[in-house]
């Protein structure tokens, strides 16, 4: 990715043909949807720099619906250079992180030392002020400065899957199901859904992972956490001594949890590197597949 080529990831469509109406924005823990025309993107408005861990966490926890902070290996912010302050303002973060299993780098980018060379888009949180289009811009940027410190492939994944939650007047949709659009923009290699799974969807619209159970039920280091999550939504603290499966057990059908099948993330992988040949050099283990493509009719969608 090079700074020449940033203004064509501009387009609604990234040279890909794919249109979409609005976009997905956050504040506070609720989504926004933005209508992707309603106003243009000014790049010269913006910059993208390096964030310490605080300043990123404190961020994403406030503004993500999951209130969670990944393990973050590099950050980036999107700062606004707005004409009625002196001091930018933080508009955005994207995170590259460890991902939960080596094998989600090793088997996109076999050729990569994982962790080093390869990384996961975790996170990528915008403002809802924060005009459409930026996406491609502000990850293209970050990408171009994560190139320098020598990462060489990005794996991102897409939940085609619609979040809701509960709330005291109801059930309010977190976020539609995504195809991607934003890393088809930038022309990510897609490689087809990940593994089909079921989950443990909580009422605020996370999942409980299958390693967050197995700290509970093995009262594993950072299962203390984990507890504090599941009481902190309604469920009895344990009592000392208390069997922490059955425990588990309990408090998931206390708060009301579901399990719910789920088909597979979309995948996608992008080269890196600071020239052309240093992309190319990068082997992509997987076979590239013809993008997804939102239906006209199912409304859920969005990037």
């Amino acid at each position: 990715m090079t700074a020449t080529k940033l203004p064509r990831l501009l387009g609604i469509d990234g040279g890909t043909g794919v249109t979409t109406q609005t976009t997905q924005r956050w504040r506070d823990g609720s989504p926004h949807r933005v209508p992707v025309s309603a106003s243009r993107f000014e790049p010269s408005r913006y910059a993208v720099q390096e964030l310490d861990e605080s300043t990123a966490q404190a961020f994403v926890c406030r503004h993500h619906y999951s209130s969670s902070w990944p393990a973050a290996r590099l950050r980036y912010g999107l700062l606004d250079h707005r004409a009625d302050s002196t001091i930018p303002a933080l508009v955005g973060v994207m995170v590259l992180g460890i991902p939960m299993a080596k094998k989600v780098l090793t088997n996109p980018f076999p050729t990569l030392e994982p962790y080093t060379e390869s990384l996961e888009l975790s996170r990528l949180v915008l403002l809802d002020e924060v005009p459409g289009n930026a996406e491609s811009w502000f990850c293209a940027e970050a990408f171009r400065m994560a190139a320098a410190r020598g990462i060489r492939g990005v794996v991102a994944f897409a939940d085609p899957e619609p979040r809701w939650r509960r709330t005291a007047t109801g059930h309010e949709q977190i976020k539609p199901g995504h195809c991607g659009i934003v890393y088809q923009a930038l022309n990510f290699d897609y490689l087809g859904l990940g593994t089909r799974r079921s989950l443990v969807l909580l009422p605020d619209a996370t999942a409980l992972s299958a390693r967050a159970i197995a700290k509970v039920t093995g009262a594993e280091p950072g299962s203390h956490g984990v507890v504090r999550r599941l009481v902190a939504l309604g469920a009895t603290a344990p009592a000392p001594g208390q069997d922490p499966a059955g425990w588990l057990r309990a408090a998931l059908r206390d708060v009301g949890a579901i399990r719910a099948p789920h088909r597979g993330n979309h995948r996608y992988a992008l080269r890196l590197g600071r020239t052309r040949a240093e992309r190319t050099r990068v082997l992509i283990g997987l076979p590239a597949r013809s993008y997804p493509k939102p239906h006209p009719t199912e409304k859920g969608f969005s990037r």
